[in-house]
């Protein structure tokens, strides 16, 4: 039986291969590890039915993005909670079995309607999954997503696009 949440040291069981197995979908290791735990991970769930995914980052202070980005004006970049949602994306495809090595392949649109500034407490990254098809031994998986800033959504993404490659 699947686990339907999965702890920070999960997550980097996952990173260090561990989890799905040798050759098979891994998450990024600390400091691109993007989320600290998946609260919710269900394949019948969600918009359409295909999935559904929930995890959290907490903010604290002294993350290393807000002492780069940008001097004296600290914020997180878009393009990490834009890399947080592949990265649940790719989890899932491999979370429901399938094989191979994840990358993100693209994303149709996205928009950044707020910021993740370091008075936030926490981001709340929400997956529904799409569509799943595996042409050729390839899995390829589309999701929209969506980021909250304690509870307020700041990024959305629709046509998350990531492929699991043996």
């Amino acid at each position: 039986m699947k686990k339907n949440s999965y702890s920070y040291d999960e997550l980097i069981n996952c990173g260090e291969g561990k989890l799905f197995g040798p050759g098979n979908a891994k998450l990024p290791l600390p400091p691109m590890l993007m989320f600290d735990r998946i609260t919710e991970i269900n394949d019948d769930k969600g918009a359409f039915k295909k999935g559904l995914l929930k995890a959290e980052l907490d903010i604290k202070n002294d993350l290393w993005f807000f002492n780069c980005h940008f001097k004296e004006d600290p914020v997180m970049p878009g393009c990490l909670g834009l890399d947080a949602m592949w990265q649940l994306v790719g989890f899932y495809l491999g979370w429901i079995g399938n094989p191979g090595k994840g990358r993100a392949l693209g994303v149709g649109t996205v928009k950044f309607t707020g910021e993740v500034l370091q008075n936030v407490k926490l981001v709340t990254y929400e997956i529904d999954m799409k569509k799943i098809m595996s042409p050729g031994g390839t899995t390829v998986g589309l999701a929209n997503g969506v980021v909250l800033a304690d509870g307020k959504k700041i990024y959305s993404a629709d046509s998350l696009k990531v492929g699991l490659f043996k």
